[in-house]
């Protein structure tokens, strides 16, 4: 026997080839390590040099078409410097000037763009600035600043005036901490500081041109808040608000220091557990009432009409909570689960992920280095993993006949896992990111997670319903 031949190459090869429907998995992650590359250089590449690449990975394959290992290796690099071209793209498209020293105190004047209300102040993110003895050229796009004291009521879209001593985004605290100074550059946050006294609203905002369709979204947000807040008073009402808004600067520090520590804060990330409980609520519910009636059930696709509904009702659900890469990633990957009902077609949950992933790379490359991306796609890929496994070993039988304390178990034995699971691959990143391990998170997911999913998120969902007829306070109160 030929052992050179035969071992390892052959069984490698084999295996390669048996894998070939999953190699489409792989699209993200070679353009993830092209993204990578570029953030890893020391200084900025000519902006010829992705384009380059890609052309000629490109030209190579094209002509080494008939050799086909050759043709995966060049796919593999093509893909690479696809997603190197993609982020030099993206940078030199957000680029904007920047601060490059402290002023102050100076007049600022200019349009909010969002309003964070926090425990002790507010913070105000404007755009369009002026900044006195500043010249246009130098001034940046957008300025955040703290705001303290008592102050106006302020919402997106006002135009106001103060003083404040401004300054560049500051620099990571610690070699490889969060960089603050990349994050504000591909938002284009151009300065960071804070105001002396109260600010002045030279004119309010609201109008309907089509430039304010974000500031549209940002009062709605901010408005949802408020009457949240309203409605369930203290902590609980500041939860409650991120639950539904994804805005979490209002919560004290001491309950987010708590839900950190019990390994709860994913759910205050608006992610898959929040957009498929909306979407599943309302695609279960729609189609539950709709079947009640024998005329519309026999004779039309109600299915369809719910899974329509519910891929609306997640759009909105993901721009109300500010488009966050998890809920990106979320509403991508239900979706298309949802599109396939309506096709009549099954989802396959770990290509929906690629393909998530892959879109979210292109719009906003620089999310690869957040966290957000990073725990949020390693617990959903783990958890599609291990599920996979599962099923392929027939670990579950079927429960028809089950009793509504073994379903119970059931389903508490899946929360179990699924934290085991989630809690497993996101730690490293967590502990990376943040320093923080959570020991008590499994037994705080047992109960925290079964409340949110059949308590909490449905009492969300009648809020969104009942709010435009000011009823919402029937649904915040048990909520809270």
């Amino acid at each position: 026997m030929n052992m050179r031949g035969n071992f390892p190459f052959g069984r490698l090869r084999a295996a390669f080839a048996d894998e070939g429907e999953r190699w489409i998995l792989w699209l993200p992650v070679f353009f993830g390590a092209g993204i990578a590359v570029y953030f890893a250089l020391p200084s900025e590449p000519p902006p010829w040099l992705g384009a380059l690449a890609l052309a000629g990975a490109l030209a190579v394959g094209v002509a080494g078409r008939r050799w086909p290992t050759l043709v995966l290796v060049v796919a593999a690099l093509g893909t690479a410097a696809a997603g190197f071209t993609v982020v030099q793209w993206r940078t030199a498209a957000v680029a904007a000037p920047t601060l490059t020293k402290r002023l102050g105190p100076v007049r600022l004047s200019g349009r909010v763009a969002a309003v964070e209300t926090q425990p002790s102040a507010a913070r105000v993110t404007l755009e369009r600035p002026r900044i006195s003895r500043l010249a246009p050229a130098e001034t940046p796009d957008r300025v955040r600043v703290r705001l303290a004291g008592r102050q106006p009521d302020l919402a997106p879209g006002d135009w106001v005036t103060l003083r404040a001593i401004v300054a560049p985004p500051p620099a990571p605290a610690a070699p490889g901490a969060f960089d603050f100074q990349r994050r504000a550059y591909f938002i284009g946050l151009g300065g960071v500081g804070f105001a002396l006294g109260p600010a002045t609203v030279t004119a309010k905002g609201g109008g309907g041109a089509f430039d304010t369709l974000a500031l549209a979204v940002a009062r709605l947000r901010q408005n949802i808040s408020r009457v949240v807040m309203a409605s369930i008073d203290g902590p609980p009402g500041t939860v409650a608000a991120a639950l539904m808004t994804g805005q979490r600067a209002a919560i004290p520090p001491s309950v987010m220091d708590a839900f950190r520590d019990s390994g709860l804060a994913h759910l205050l990330a608006i992610s898959g557990l929040h957009i498929g409980l909306v979407a599943g609520i309302i695609f279960i519910a729609l189609r539950g009432v709709l079947a009640l009636v024998p005329t519309l059930a026999l004779a039309h696709p109600i299915k369809k009409w719910a899974a329509a509904t519910a891929i609306a009702g997640a759009f909105a659900f993901t721009v109300v909570a500010g488009a966050t890469v998890p809920t990106q990633r979320a509403f991508l990957m239900i979706g298309l689960v949802l599109m396939a009902v309506l096709f009549d077609r099954r989802g396959l949950s770990m290509r929906l992920v690629a393909w998530a992933a892959l879109v979210i790379l292109v719009l906003s490359p620089e999310s690869l280095l957040g966290a957000s991306f990073q725990l949020s796609f390693a617990a959903v890929i783990a958890l599609i993993a291990a599920y996979e496994a599962l099923r392929e070993r027939r670990r579950y039988g079927d429960d028809r006949g089950a009793t509504i304390w073994q379903r119970a178990l059931l389903y508490v034995g899946g929360v179990a896992l699924t934290t085991l699971i989630a809690g497993s691959v996101t730690a490293p990143f967590a502990v990376y990111h943040f320093n923080r391990f959570a020991a008590f998170g499994l037994a705080a997911n047992l109960i925290a997670v079964p409340v949110t999913a059949l308590w909490i998120m449905p009492w969300a969902v009648a809020a969104f319903l009942l709010m435009p007829f000011g009823l919402e306070v029937f649904a915040l109160t048990p909520m809270g």
